[in-house]
């Protein structure tokens, strides 16, 4: 039964150094993304078991559970993706743009966003996305791996504030690891996120 698989990192596990060591990414990658995979399919397993059954008592608790495991491997997911060896490109096309046209700048967009990951109290995520009911960038605290995303966003851009993601390299300076990150952003891939879902119809959103 079981059906989500761990992707493969789309580079080694060195490659984003000397931003993020290679440590930190066969442990995040191999260890924390997997046990996401895993509880995902391990509640998926059980939610079918308990309908199956009738004994729907922990149904609560199941799904709770398969929520957070899944949106943890779909957040690594593009999280993997959104970083590249890129030394601090910028966005280009009509992601540029919309950034401009809504932040004022690329420079106001990174210093807001920047900002914004000092506010997650504890562990979470600070995400750049396409809001198909607005039809217009947002950006969202995204607490633990689900809580507080609306359901019609599309995330284009995802930073991992979880300690685990940074704590081998920065320690506890959240603010060093942002640094940092900005450099290996992979504005290609995000911009492709942005080509493919801004034209999504949004007739059944409104």
């Amino acid at each position: 039964m079981p059906i989500y698989t761990l992707p493969d990192l789309p580079y080694d596990y060195s490659a984003l150094e000397p931003y993020i060591s290679g440590k930190i990414m066969e442990l995040h990658h191999d260890k924390h993304h997997k046990a996401y995979v895993d509880g995902a399919n391990t509640a998926l397993e059980q939610i079918h078991d308990a309908a199956d059954s009738g004994d729907v008592k922990t149904s609560n608790l199941l799904e709770k559970n398969l929520a957070f495991n899944l949106a943890g491997h779909k957040n690594h997911t593009i999280f993997w993706k959104n970083m590249a060896p890129s030394d601090g490109q910028e966005p280009q096309g009509e992601l540029k743009a919309a950034i401009e046209d809504q932040f004022g700048s690329f420079d106001g967009f990174k210093t807001y966003f920047t900002s914004m990951t000092a506010g997650i109290q504890g562990s979470g995520w600070a995400v750049l996305a396409w809001d198909t009911l607005g039809e217009r960038l947002i950006t969202l605290q995204l607490y633990d791996h689900q809580g507080n995303l609306p359901v019609t966003v599309f995330p284009l851009l995802l930073l991992d504030l979880w300690e685990h993601a940074y704590y081998l390299d920065y320690l506890n300076v959240r603010a060093d690891y942002v640094k940092a990150w900005w450099n290996i952003v992979n504005w290609e891939d995000a911009t492709k996120r942005f080509d493919e879902v801004r034209n999504i119809n949004t007739t059944l959103a409104k």
